[in-house]
């Protein structure tokens, strides 16, 4: 979106990122409306649904199908393959999940931490890698670089390649566009890649990775004390202030090399 500013005598024109409403239905049953900057909606519903445990792999996916435009937004109906249930009651949230909430309509702590198991040892990852990737994913953050007003999210192969990026104008969507693209191109489980975030890590920025089963998580920013607590004891690797040439790590160091 671009938009004029200022005074008449000092008006310049604007990008600004744009925040639209999405909902995410499964089997025609609306699951929940989340605030998104619209592209890789397919991605999203995708992504989100292997966060909360609906679907495993692209074979629980039967066809992810967009609705028209209504004056509420986008709508897409993710069909389950045939035979897989999903508990309906304890999954749809109420309301709608704000850009910078991805635990907002939850009713109880039970559905907040879903069960995915812990992830396997390994793999290793230079340290010296590790500190060249947040420039790599700036220059993929094409939106970033004209409205300043998005996170990103990067998978990376331990070879430090990046793998998929995505931006969006709430962190955990963009994970979930991540997530969304690694599942349907079945890539799953992510156990030898690196994750890297724009963003701060919460407790269930650390959820959604370990869904996609995800050992080492990286942020440029802090983690907080819940993301910790999750990621210890998920056998997680979780890195926070990766900038400048430096990082803090934070829980299960040994992967880093």
């Amino acid at each position: 979106m671009v938009c004029d500013q200022g005074s008449p005598q000092l008006r310049r024109r604007d990008h600004v990122v744009i925040e639209e409403p999405l909902e995410i239905r499964v089997d025609t049953h609306s699951m929940a409306v989340t605030m998104r900057t619209p592209g890789h909606d397919s991605e999203l519903a995708a992504g989100y649904l292997l966060s909360e445990g609906v679907i495993r792999s692209a074979a629980d996916i039967a066809d992810i199908r967009p609705y028209p435009r209504n004056d509420f937004g986008n709508v897409f109906d993710v069909l389950l393959a045939p035979g897989l249930d999903w508990d309906a009651q304890r999954l749809v949230r109420p309301g709608v999940v704000s850009s910078s909430c991805g635990l907002c309509g939850k009713t109880t702590l039970d559905a907040v931490r879903q069960r995915f198991g812990q992830v396997a040892p390994g793999p290793n990852f230079p340290g010296d890698l590790l500190t060249q990737l947040p420039d790599t994913l700036r220059v993929a953050q094409e939106t970033f670089s004209a409205t300043g007003g998005l996170h990103a999210a990067g998978l990376f192969d331990l070879q430090g390649n990046l793998l998929i990026a995505r931006e969006d104008i709430g962190r955990h969507n963009a994970l979930d566009k991540v997530l969304g693209r690694a599942l349907l191109d079945g890539l799953l489980p992510l156990s030898q890649q690196v994750l890297l975030l724009s963003g701060r890590v919460s407790f269930e920025m650390m959820q959604k990775a370990l869904s996609a089963g995800i050992p080492i998580v990286a942020a440029v920013s802090a983690p907080s004390s819940l993301a910790v607590d999750f990621a210890r004891a998920s056998r997680q690797t979780l890195i926070g202030f990766l900038r400048n040439g430096r990082f803090n790590i934070y829980t299960h160091p040994r992967r880093i090399r």
